[in-house]
């Protein structure tokens, strides 16, 4: 019988819930475990550059452990290239520095201030002076989605209706709507995050395991083994269920 598979929502610069799951997971299916995060590991959150110094640890190890890309992961590495770029998803007058984004407080966790009255090139340069060249080397190293085992795990959800290789990356960390109120069943189940809810929810087509951990919640990671899905908790397993 296939071992488990083990899934971790949206981060968010938290790296003692991090901690605390990789823990849970360790003590439910062993060090080799394999794990699932579904990005958005930075922003918000006190220490972006933990979580990823941490992550990008475990991946050259050799982890048995796949990293997808969020779309605030995105936002870092487009703002990190040689000219800063902004995310086009993004609502008009909005951008990875602005106070609800969270690039502030992942810029702090590298010991960057973001002060009133700087200038974007300002920030620029120090960030990109004190970034290490491995965290940009992890960024670039994110994946759109997974498959394995008819569960589609991907970081916001994807367009219903539209074939996997055809399905845009803006869709894949970026789409809400159009995904999170179609009811009808897609070819795989879909493991997501992206949209912080109260607490990880299964809503038959699709499993949502962003419970808002950027927000100070619970970080949720979950289990599926043996075609059942299970909330990994320090009371153990917990079914999650439509």
């Amino acid at each position: 019988m296939p071992s488990p598979l083990y899934a971790i929502g949206d981060i968010h610069g938290q790296l003692d819930m991090l901690e605390e799951a990789l823990a849970r997971i360790e003590a439910d299916g062993g060090p080799d475990a394999r794990i699932i995060f579904l990005g958005d590991y930075t922003d918000r959150g006190p220490d972006s550059r933990g979580v990823i110094e941490r992550l990008a640890r475990g991946k050259a190890e050799g982890r048995n452990w796949v990293f997808l890309k969020g779309n605030h992961d995105r936002m870092f590495s487009m703002f990190m290239e040689d000219y800063p770029r902004n995310d086009a998803r993004l609502l008009v007058g909005y951008h990875w520095l602005h106070e609800r984004i969270g690039g502030i407080e992942t810029l702090a966790s590298y010991g960057v201030e973001v002060p009133e009255g700087a200038r974007t090139y300002q920030i620029h340069q120090q960030a990109r002076a004190v970034v290490p060249q491995s965290h940009l080397n992890f960024l670039a190293g994110l994946v759109p989605f997974h498959q394995e085992r008819g569960l589609l795990f991907v970081h916001a959800g994807i367009r219903p209706g539209v074939p996997l290789d055809q399905q845009t990356e803006d869709d894949l960390i970026w789409i809400r709507q159009e995904f999170l109120n179609d009811t009808r069943l897609h070819p795989w189940l879909v493991v997501h995050g992206h949209t912080p809810a109260k607490a990880a929810q299964h809503a038959g087509n699709r499993i949502n395991l962003d419970s808002g951990a950027g927000y100070g919640m619970p970080l949720s990671a979950a289990v599926f083994d043996a075609g059942e899905v299970w909330l990994l908790t320090d009371q153990g397993r917990l079914p999650l269920q439509p």
